[in-house]
């Protein structure tokens, strides 16, 4: 490697994905935001938003096992492309249903296009950065989850003056722009002409990844990356944690409005509020192994204690009613505080693919990861939001729904961590 200082070229690369992310989360969003105006127009009730809702995982789930494989046929910058070319037809096209099965419709297609944004994002960062700096470089793209998340209430000022259905048009709109963005900027480091030779060399530093240069169109099946325990690692970590992040976003406004009578506008600085303090989970997640890494720690052990450090900070959220009968903000600082760890847990748990894996099936492992997660969350759905819910709203003790929901909340990192643990001990490297 020359002595020249690399460039930052692939931070440019890294804020595509930060827009990709945060167009993504506002498209998906939104809906949770403008049931209350949906719902006196289609006579929605638990029932009815939580099937839309389901209908939304279930093709999420399927399009994430898809997606990853098809992410590693097609390459990023063309996978990626055709991903939010369709995820924001989807998105538009919400504008134009009338009824709850044609949500249904709209939800699914959502649900399936969405679904490549993460295997394309986590695809590109293992091609644009070193070991040491994909957690960081993952925490700040994943951090487009909060701030799509904290603009997703402006939506509302919207819908008001408007009506829903243009909100929905508007934020549908908003992922044409970036596709001219990301054509014109993007391509793999070994084709962009932009980037100079110090930052590839930067780029391509990793030891134990040298030899996988030429190996990158193999493509390892389904079959055989399910016969490893380092996808076993990532998919029972996602599964049981992915479920926790789904209950935030479609379900606070909910809490919010059930607790403590807001409605409307006035759920805008709340919910705002958690998403703005879990930004600061999301990149401090990846500067804390980065910096364990950089002062000599391996990387597996970097990566497990940050891990295990996250998971205990979502704990305290089990008190999150208690704290808030003394004061409502109370309840949104905690809330707030579990999800900024688990945008902290995300951005390791998506590393810990490109720790494990080589490049080529990256894409794959991660599309199988975040199916795993999905339908995960639709089991929390169809099992518990959909019938406990109902049910404690029906005999006018929902906070008692929402206090069980509290407790899973608090304790599945600490479960997960201990089976990827259990699984994968020192994340061996696999050889494909």
């Amino acid at each position: 490697m020359t002595n020249e200082k690399p460039g930052n070229y692939r931070w440019t690369i890294c804020a595509l994905l930060f827009l990709a992310t945060t167009i993504n989360y506002l498209d998906r969003a939104v809906i949770s935001l403008l049931r209350p105006y949906i719902s006196k127009d289609l006579h929605w009730n638990d029932a009815d938003y939580a099937n839309v809702e389901i209908a939304f995982k279930v093709a999420y789930s399927i399009g994430l096992l898809y997606a990853g494989r098809l992410i590693d046929r097609l390459g990023t910058k063309m996978g990626y492309f055709f991903s939010t070319l369709l995820w924001s037809a989807s998105a538009a096209f919400h504008a134009l249903v009338s009824s709850t099965f044609g949500f249904g419709i709209v939800r699914s297609a959502l649900g399936l296009s969405e679904a490549g944004n993460f295997p394309s994002a986590i695809k590109t960062v293992a091609e644009w950065f070193p070991k040491k700096e994909r957690a960081l470089a993952t925490g700040i793209f994943n951090s487009g989850a909060n701030i799509g998340a904290v603009l997703a209430p402006t939506i509302i000022y919207v819908s008001q003056a408007f009506g829903w259905r243009w909100a929905f048009a508007i934020t549908g709109a908003i992922g044409f722009l970036w596709l001219g963005l990301w054509m014109w900027f993007y391509e793999i480091p070994s084709r962009q002409k932009r980037l100079k030779q110090p930052e590839l060399e930067y780029i391509l530093s990793d030891k134990d990844e040298k030899d996988q240069t030429d190996k990158l169109d193999e493509k390892a099946s389904w079959w055989k990356l399910l016969s490893y325990r380092q996808t076993w690692a990532f998919s029972i970590g996602k599964f049981l944690t992915d479920p926790i992040w789904w209950f935030y976003l479609f379900w606070l406004p909910d809490f919010l409005q059930s607790q403590y009578g807001l409605k409307n506008t006035a759920l805008v600085m709340p919910v705002a509020m958690v998403y703005i303090i879990s930004t600061a989970g999301s990149i401090f997640g990846g500067y804390l192994p980065k910096m364990l890494i950089e002062r000599g720690w391996l990387v597996f052990r970097a990566r497990k204690t940050s891990m295990l450090i996250y998971a205990f900070s979502v704990v305290p959220i089990v008190f999150a009613q208690v704290l808030g009968g003394i004061n409502m903000w109370l309840a949104v600082s905690i809330i707030g505080i579990a999800a900024s760890a688990h945008q902290a847990w995300s951005a390791n748990i998506f590393t810990t693919v490109s720790d494990m894996f080589p490049k080529k099936a990256v894409g794959s492992v991660t599309g199988i990861g975040g199916m795993f997660g999905s339908v995960g969350s639709v089991f929390l759905s169809l099992f518990v939001q959909k019938n406990m819910f109902v049910h404690y709203r029906a005999i006018h003790h929902i906070e008692i729904a929402y206090y069980i929901m509290f407790v899973v909340c608090g304790s599945a990192y600490l479960l997960a961590w201990c089976i990827m643990h259990f699984l994968v001990p020192k994340m061996k490297p696999v050889d494909l």
